[in-house]
């Protein structure tokens, strides 16, 4: 891994966890040499060491969301505006 990276954030807090495992397998320290964040906030982002820095999703409304959105498709509904729905940084010991 090139010495000129500093931070990695990842597609999932589970592959940040890989990400963790290959940085400690290279010699790099984190958060002191490269910081790592991944996305999800799921159980696995607390059981890293160091704990992982991630994206919080609000799961339910999303699930919500598509189901409204699903239906007014089945309805008959041409089109549907898109929905933007916030998330939350959750900053741990990676980063």
């Amino acid at each position: 891994m090139p010495p000129d990276i500093d931070a990695v954030f990842v597609a999932s807090d589970l592959m940040a966890a890989g990400a963790l495992a290959a940085l400690r397998a290279a010699g790099r320290r984190v958060p002191d040499d490269v910081a790592v964040g991944g996305f999800d906030d799921s159980s696995v982002a607390l059981s890293t060491h160091p704990p992982l820095t991630t994206i919080r999703q609000p799961l339910a409304e999303m699930a919500q969301e598509t189901l409204r959105l699903l239906l007014a498709l089945i309805d008959g509904a041409g089109h549907v505006d898109p929905v933007v729905l916030p998330t939350e940084l959750v900053i741990r010991e990676s980063a």
